[in-house]
């Protein structure tokens, strides 16, 4: 498995990531339309994910609703109990 992982790992210069989009390695926070709670997490790939630490997978429900939105842009995002909108409200690195 430490091979495979290793095989497709790719390095990424964050000086060159686009600052005004949510991708990977971004740190985005983002506000729920509905209740008006807010959150922070940090997009990482599916194998960095840790809940407890902030870290959500580009690859979960969450990630992939996020991926490529900007700040005040309203994500969709598909739950099992139905879609959830969340507002982008910041990106960081």
């Amino acid at each position: 498995k430490l091979e495979e992982v290793l095989s497709n790992a790719r390095l990424i210069d964050e000086s060159t990531l686009d600052m005004s989009k949510a991708l990977i390695l971004s740190k985005v926070k983002i506000k729920n339309v509905t209740n008006g709670s807010t959150m922070t997490y940090t997009l990482v790939a599916e194998n960095e994910a840790d809940l407890k630490a902030g870290k959500i997978s580009v690859d979960s429900p969450i990630g992939k609703g996020l991926l490529g939105k900007k700040i005040g842009e309203i994500a969709d995002i598909t739950v099992p109990s139905g879609i959830m909108k969340f507002e982008v409200v910041d990106i960081s690195r």
